[in-house]
This record gives C-alpha cells, structure tokens and sequence, in this order.
C-alpha cells in the first residue's frame, strides 16, 4: 500500500489524514473505498486504525485513515471531541475520498471502532452516499451506554453529577471544564494489561488523556440506534467481544434489532473491547467474507 499524507477541509478547519492505494493498481481504474475512524480519544496512527486499514488494502480497497478534530494532528480545539462534529467531519472527508482518481465515488463504506462504531453508524443513517457500514465494538444509546460503564449507584451518581458540574461551569465561567478520559470510558486493568502483554499499544501518540465535559454531555445524548434502521438496503456489519468489558455488548445487539436487511451481528468470544488492536485472525476472517458478500472490492 502506497500512503500519502492529505488534508481534508472540514467547517473551516483541515484535517490530517493518509490516503492509501493498494500496490498495483492499474491506473485508470476505480476502486471501492474506506474511510477508517478511530475511537474515543485515539487518532488516526491508534494500532485499531493501522490494522484495518492495512487488511483493506491487501483485499484490495482504497482507504482513508484521518483524524478528526481536535485529535492527532488535526486542527481545532485539542480534546473537544462532540458527536455531530464528528459526523460532520466524515461526510467532508467522504467528499474529499470521492473526487480521488482512483476511488469510485458510489462505492465508498465506512469502519469505526468503539466510538468511530457509533458515528459510523449514525453517518451510515443520515447520510445516503455512503454505501457500507461496519461497526467494530459501537454503541447506539449514549445513556444506556453510560449506564453500563458505570455501574453502580455510586458510580452513576458521580458520572451524572460530573455532567451538571460541567454544565454549570460553564455557565458560570464560559469555559468548559475538563476531566479525565477513565472518568467518563473507564477501562479495566486488565484489559490494559493484557494489550501490553500482546506489545500491543491500545492508543497512539498524541492521544487524548483530557477532555471538556460537553464530550461526556454530547456521548450521552448520541442515539445512532435511533437511525441505524435508515441504512438499509445498504450493507451494514456489527462486531462486538461477546462478553466487552468497556462498551455493553448489549449496544451492537441492539442495534442490529433495529437495523433492516442486509445486516449481519458477530459476536467474539475469548476476546475483549480492542478486537483490531489485538489483530485477530477470526476477526479478518469474518470480516473477509463479509466484503466478499455484501462489498467486494473488485467486481
């Protein structure tokens, strides 16, 4: 794959991206095409962006790997992360994607991971020109989602009240108050752990560590589940760990309750939240056959 580094504009501010062509690729010829979101906090060089990115191009697609706002080396407010920004942000870099020489420009699909899933999702169902939709460890319900992150009344009673505190500092001080990344996606220790035993870096350089409470606020009320039925008749593909210690995997089922035909639910035992970052080749192989399904890279 041959990468080259681009800047995609978006509301006013360009993004940081690479676009990448698989090896030997006839010129004049037209390939279907991905563009690769990373998850909460992460950027475009995350190990769960790399993976994917480099299984599409050997199947033989184009691909976009970017940074959205405020994250990696993308412009904007460093941290200030917001749901419909970050939808917003896809459908510029799918225009962008589309005008390449050597992209088709109706056949370009999307694949996120964890909060990349849900946006994926939401663009899926909002927006018409994008032809797949795949879902790796999504969420569709930003309460309920919450709900499961913090189990406890305790735990609940501290997330929901670290919610109004920043909307009242806000008000108060016209400035947003910041909070740590763990207080609003916790991650067991162990799953931690048990990337580092794999060598396996779970966020890249430069990622997110800090993060203004109206990303807590806008993750709350993001509904991808409420639009995820608006994706069909395109394809769509939900993968979620069967037992995910971060994101309820009840949130990909009950997405794919509500999605229409062709739809597809694959659950991974043995595994955990991270399923490309620990590059699995049951996760390829599912993933492979799909696309050779519903998305096949060459006619």
């Amino acid at each position: 794959m041959n990468e080259e580094v681009v800047r995609i504009p978006s509301a006013g501010l360009r993004l940081h991206g690479a676009l990448g062509v698989p090896a030997g690729l006839p010129a004049g010829e037209r390939r279907p095409a991905f563009l690769v979101l990373h998850g909460f906090g992460g950027n475009c060089d995350s190990v769960g962006v790399i993976h994917p990115t480099r299984v599409l191009s050997d199947f033989g697609y184009v691909t976009l790997r970017f940074d959205m706002r405020g994250c990696g080396k993308s412009e904007g407010e460093f941290g200030r992360v917001i749901c419909l920004e970050q939808v917003e942000d896809l459908g510029n870099a799918l225009t962008f994607l589309a005008r390449h020489p050597a992209v088709d420009p109706d056949r370009i699909g999307v694949i996120g991971s964890s909060f990349g899933g849900a946006v994926a999702v939401y663009a899926g169902g909002t927006d018409p020109r994008l032809a797949a939709v795949i879902s790796n460890g999504g969420w569709g319900h930003g309460e309920r989602k919450f709900r499961g992150q913090h189990p406890t009344l305790e735990a609940w009673a501290k997330f929901t009240a670290m919610l109004a505190e920043g909307r009242a500092h806000r008000a108060r001080t016209g400035k947003s108050l910041l909070v740590p990344r763990g207080d609003i996606v916790p991650i067991p220790d162990r799953v931690r752990q048990n990337l580092e035993k794999q060598n396996v870096a779970m966020l890249a350089a430069n990622s997110v560590e800090m993060f203004p409470a109206e990303t807590a606020q806008s993750m709350f009320d993001f509904r991808a589940e409420e639009v995820v039925g608006k994706i069909a008749p395109r394809p769509l593909l939900l993968i979620h760990a069967a037992n995910d210690s971060v994101t309820p995997t009840e949130q990909s089922i009950e997405m794919f309750k509500r999605a229409g035909q062709p739809a597809e639910l694959h659950l991974f035992s043995g595994l955990d939240h991270f399923l490309f970052n620990e590059n699995s080749t049951r996760v390829w192989s599912v993933l492979r056959d799909w696309l050779g399904r519903y998305f096949p890279a060459r006619a």
